[in-house]
């Protein structure tokens, strides 16, 4: 009710009465709350607006009616996204006769064309707020309908049209609608605007989870940062098998083909489209889709996809004699999997408006039975690569039981026990100096270096962006931060006053961040938490730099890597010569970097580069002044150093 009725200027008498109630309509709600409606106003909710208009164009394209999609971003940070499908309807609403169905669902919360099964038998926008939303957040919306040869045209501002729906006159060679939108700075804040490359990434997943589609991208020269091209023509016939493979590029793996396929529901209930490969090294990751909407955090479908598997395996091992496949549970099965997951069904139930969980039951039981059977057939015409499956799968269930009877989960030099935080990815090794855990900044990064990891003998714990500046905390404030908690369970050997390096669980500890200025503020932050709370680390020399690199280098088929522009300009000198152009891309942060090249340049032993960070006893007093003038509590004193040492700045790449 709180989004409803928001009470007025209260003095804390009695005054309080009807007249200090206020009720928000037609779109205001939203823009008094966005969070309700996109999750918030940071990057990845601005992001979601065009999630929101590609899906109806997507829901156009799945249900038959448009073959072509067209998403650009304007050098105004405008996106726009053109379809050739039906067109909204423009006739009057038999409900609001004195405005057109265009209208009123751009402008009213819970209308469209998808509550009846007559215009969509799969979409993925069942709420009906999505356009609507992204008016109500937009200062500026326009809307083109080329419908029954004639083009109509609808301005919009902050939620409100500016002016009736215009009728153009005749149009030929063009049908479908198009959008033009742009965020609204009083809600996002000035400073916020799309970025090309993760637009780019949203139409190309969209082209492959739907082939029967090609979406057309193009993009403002000068908004381009990246490798992201400027223009391109999307279309994958493959599907998920094309996805997967572009997604893994050169890492190894079990099967030679991937476990893929689709198959269309019988009665028109939808369709579902599977591609599933299993990983020589490293932790699998699966990611879904419902009618084309990305499910983050699964659901049903993702949970029938997984039964099926675990019950596949356990068959086929019932079927060989191997009496071990009992044991075996989905993450066993799939522990070492990266696969993909796309459903189209009718009336799919998500879970908030965001839409990143599924919980329509028939999914499961849709999914199952269908990927199943497939599995099935697939393990008993390939038996040597059922049975390498059924043993990795196997070793997991083992180690699992293993890790489960222990009552202590820490190495054989440690005697306290330990509750390891849940987002740890350990290793399995028993001994500590042939171990590594590297510490990652967030969840994307972290998932990157689980794939390109050792399991042996590599962990990786990813934190929340930036942690706590311990040396301007208090002891309260860091006894209460939950990552500096995470990262100290991890350890094992305490912090502070209970530090004990005869307890510490791994051989190095490497701080992998990535190679920018955020990245070497997150590590400045690190080391600064181990100075203090963990000096032993620093005095056994167990602490360490990665040494991620900043730019990728390709001329023909000759490839090398720089850590920073110094670096880029020596090899372009050095390695590359003649006329022939060199590809040069920049590396956007670990988590888009693919985790072949990720182990390959940075986490490999036999490959990478560290950093060992080292403090002789002599200079530990000097140190610990500078870390406090820089890191403590007294602003002036950062300000006096910047002051002092900025003659010695040439040049400054941000």
């Amino acid at each position: 009710m709180s989004d409803l009725f928001a009470a007025g200027k209260n003095d804390g008498g009695d005054s309080y009465s009807a007249k200090d109630i206020k009720v928000l309509e037609g779109l205001e709600p939203v823009r008094q709350r966005p969070g309700m409606y996109i999750g918030g106003t940071d990057e990845r909710a601005l992001h979601h607006l065009v999630a929101e208009v590609l899906d109806n164009a997507m829901d156009e394209a799945v249900a038959g009616h448009a073959s072509r999609i067209e998403v650009g971003l304007d050098a105004d940070g405008a996106v726009t996204v053109d379809d050739n499908g039906r067109g909204i309807p423009v006739d009057p609403h038999p409900r609001f006769t004195d405005k057109s169905a265009l209208e009123v669902i751009l402008t009213t919360l819970h209308s469209g064309g998808k509550f009846e099964q007559g215009a969509y038998a799969t979409a993925g926008g069942l709420h009906g707020v999505g356009v609507s939303v992204v008016n109500a957040l937009s200062d500026e919306v326009n809307v083109e309908v080329a419908r029954e040869r004639r083009l109509w045209r609808q301005s919009f501002r902050r939620g409100k049209p500016t002016g009736p729906l215009e009728d153009l006159g005749p149009v030929q060679n063009r049908r479908g609608t198009r959008v033009r939108f742009h965020p609204d700075p009083e809600i996002f804040g000035a400073s916020l605007t799309f970025r090309p490359a993760r637009i780019y990434r949203l139409a190309r997943s969209k082209a492959y989870l739907y082939p029967g589609v090609e979406i057309r991208w193009r993009c403002a020269p000068e908004l381009i940062q990246d490798d992201t091209p400027s223009e391109a023509v999307l279309r994958f016939p493959g599907g998920l098998a094309d996805y997967l493979t572009e997604n893994l590029g050169e890492q190894p793996v079990v099967a030679p083909a991937a476990f893929a396929g689709q198959v269309e529901l019988p009665d028109g209930q939808g369709r579902v489209e599977w591609a599933l490969q299993w990983l020589e090294y490293g932790d699998g990751w699966t990611t879904s889709y419902c009618n084309t909407i990305p499910t983050p955090q699964g659901g049903s479908h993702e949970n029938g996809f997984r039964s099926a598997i675990s019950r596949g395996l356990k068959a086929h091992g019932e079927l060989t004699g191997n009496k071990r496949a009992a044991q075996i549970t989905a993450d066993d099965a799939l522990g070492g999997a990266a696969g993909l997951l796309s459903v189209f069904i009718r009336d799919p139930q998500f879970q908030g408006q965001t839409k990143e969980k599924l919980s329509s039951p028939e999914a499961q039981r849709l999914v199952e039975n269908v990927v199943k059977d497939h599995f099935d057939h697939w393990l008993s015409g390939s038996p040597k690569i059922a049975e390498r499956l059924l043993e990795k799968a196997i070793d997991r269930a083992e180690d699992r039981l293993r890790r489960r009877k222990e009552k202590e989960v820490s190495r054989k030099t440690a005697t306290r026990k330990l509750r390891l935080p849940g987002k740890l990815a350990d290793c399995t090794s028993n001994q500590r100096d042939d171990t590594e855990l590297f510490i990652v900044e967030g969840d994307s990064a972290g998932g990157s270096a689980k794939s390109a990891r050792k399991r042996e003998t590599q962990a990786i714990l990813p934190l929340r962006g930036k942690i706590l500046n311990v040396m301007s905390a208090g002891a309260e404030k860091l006894a209460q931060n939950q990552e500096l908690a995470d990262l100290s369970l991890a350890l094992g050997c305490g912090m502070g006053a209970r530090f004990n390096p005869e307890d510490l669980r791994y051989g190095k500890v490497i701080i992998m961040t990535d190679a920018d200025v955020d990245g070497a503020h997150i590590a400045a932050l690190l080391i600064t938490f181990f100075f203090r709370e963990m000096p032993g680390l620093v005095d056994q020399g167990r602490l360490y730099l990665a040494c991620p690199p900043l730019y990728r280098m390709s001329q023909g088929g000759k490839t090398h890597y720089a850590i920073d522009d110094r670096h880029r300009e020596e090899l372009l000198k050095t390695e590359f010569k003649g006329k022939a152009k060199v590809e040069v891309s920049r590396f956007k942060g670990l988590g888009e970097m693919p985790p072949a090249q990720l182990r390959d340049t940075t986490m490999d032993p036999k490959k990478r580069r560290l950093l060992r960070v080292d403090l002789p006893a002599e200079d530990r007093a000097d140190a610990a002044g500078l870390i406090e003038r820089l890191m403590g509590r007294k602003p002036e004193k950062r300000l006096e150093f910047i002051q002092d040492n900025a003659r010695f700045v040439d040049d400054v790449d941000v």
